[in-house]
């Protein structure tokens, strides 16, 4: 009996065949991503980069900034990038605006304090902000304006979701809509209630795919994220699901939504009852989610943020249709090589025998899943595939499943020249060599890691 990866399930992968197809995504529609393409693993020579900006478990004075090239390994890009001049800064949510600039909105007072104002900055690389101005949310009475969230509509309005709570009930928070109504933004309009979701919910995190608007939102009497669905931005919403409904748990907060370049969609949450960072992902228009799972590095570092998404230049470059051999970026004297339909790594050298040579030499082709993505053809013309967590060389079936299986997305290597190939339908999931076999396994974010599951594309050994 197969014991295949844990997440997503073959059944959930067939599901999201039919129920959301990559073609019907509307990317162009996410915070930050107007113009972008649909799902796709990057092109040859491009990355994918994703950015977060979280504030510390240990100090809400300051935010650090984290990349990824896979939404799960994110890699510290600068500690302490921005200190606001007075206040503090919690919650962050980044996007990158029209003028090419990126910028962040932030709660500005710790939680215990009132507090009426969100914060803004922007940075021209992410790296080095510059504070731009508090800006008071003009509703009658209010308490705390919490969490605000970028969210830019299909028609190119810039949109911030804040939580917000009045003076006869500081803790009962209700999402608010403010549009944007200069290029600059630095004007924005009268509050605007999302209806339907109403009063008791913070932290609402909004995407839309075709005319619906999703939005994502903590009840904080339940301490669960809730689901509602909407046909315009304001709403009416309706929610759908709730209580412990995909599996999360409780004591959840600060939902944030993207999609990979597989076409799934990946929720980050922070799970402050446990000190826990966690991610999930759903391949069936949101319907169900696989197991949360902790998010190294960050997890128990980083506190609630949200996530942007680019396609940016300066990634692997590897041609198709040509024979290259694979050498470890840590063995340098090994290399992949196909055993009894088995990858392996053992030594090669020239002294090797002309069979142990062909079984090293493997056909680069593009993706049977994704063109832009990767698959490897043996000497017999068997394709490389994951199956019980090994990497093995069967014949293609023809089936979806057996081409996601067999497609694997390039990221950057340990070492210059190295290749990391991520499991084109287990995101996070990565070739990587244990005992020199080579596996399908989940990055556990060490450096050790990104070295094992590092290659180096040489010319071919037969």
């Amino acid at each position: 009996m197969s014991t295949r990866p844990p997440t997503p399930s073959r059944r959930a992968l067939l599901r999201a065949m039919a129920a959301l197809p990559a073609s019907a995504v509307l990317l162009g529609e996410l915070p930050g991503l107007a113009g972008t393409a649909l799902a796709a693993a990057p092109p040859s020579g491009s990355a994918t980069r994703y950015t977060i900006v979280p504030f510390l478990n240990s100090n809400d004075g300051t935010v650090n900034v984290y990349q990824s090239d896979d939404a799960t390994d994110f890699r510290l890009l600068k500690s302490s990038a921005f200190t606001p001049p007075s206040n503090r800064i919690r919650d962050a949510s980044v996007f990158k605006h029209t003028d090419g600039y990126y910028y962040l909105t932030y709660t500005t007072h710790t939680w215990q304090d009132v507090s009426t104002t969100i914060g803004f900055a922007r940075s021209s690389d992410r790296a080095n902000w510059t504070f731009l101005y508090d800006y008071t949310v003009p509703i009658t009475n209010l308490s705390r304006a919490w969490a605000p969230e970028w969210f830019v509509d299909s028609d190119g309005s810039v949109n911030v979701i804040v939580s917000c709570s009045v003076t006869s009930d500081e803790w009962i928070f209700t999402p608010y809509r403010l549009k944007a109504t200069n290029s600059a933004l630095t004007a924005w309009s009268s509050p605007v209630v999302l209806s339907g979701i109403g009063a008791n919910h913070i932290d609402t995190y909004i995407v839309r795919t075709g005319s619906t608007y999703h939005a994502f939102t903590k009840n904080e009497t339940a301490k669960y994220i809730e689901y509602a669905t909407a046909s315009s931005l304001t709403g009416p919403y309706t929610i759908s699901r709730t209580g412990d409904w995909a599996g999360w748990g409780s004591y959840r907060e600060g939902p944030s939504v993207i999609q990979l370049d597989n076409g799934g969609w990946r929720i980050f949450f922070d799970g402050y009852g446990d000190g826990t960072y966690y991610y999930s992902d759903s391949y069936d228009a949101f319907a169900t989610w696989s197991a949360p799972t902790a998010l190294p590095v960050v997890s128990g570092t980083a506190r609630h943020f949200t996530v942007i998404k680019e396609t940016v230049s300066g990634g692997p470059s590897l041609a198709k249709n040509v024979t290259r051999s694979f050498q470890s970026a840590n063995y340098s004297t090994r290399y992949w090589q196909a055993q009894s339909s088995l990858l392996n790594l053992p030594v090669v050298t020239g002294s090797s025998t002309a069979a142990e040579k062909s079984a090293s030499t493997f056909t680069v082709v593009a993706g049977l899943a994704d063109s832009n993505g990767y698959s490897f053809r043996d000497a017999s013309g068997n394709y490389l595939r994951h199956w019980d967590f090994r990497a093995r060389f069967d014949a293609n079936d023809g089936t979806s499943t057996f081409a996601k299986d067999a497609t694997f997305i390039a990221r950057t290597g340990s070492s210059s020249g190295a290749i990391r190939w991520e499991s084109y339908n287990y995101p996070g999931y990565y070739l990587r060599h244990y005992n020199y076999q080579l596996r399908v396994e989940r990055t556990a974010g060490t450096d050790l890691f990104r070295q094992d599951s590092s290659f180096v594309p040489v010319g071919a050994w037969g």
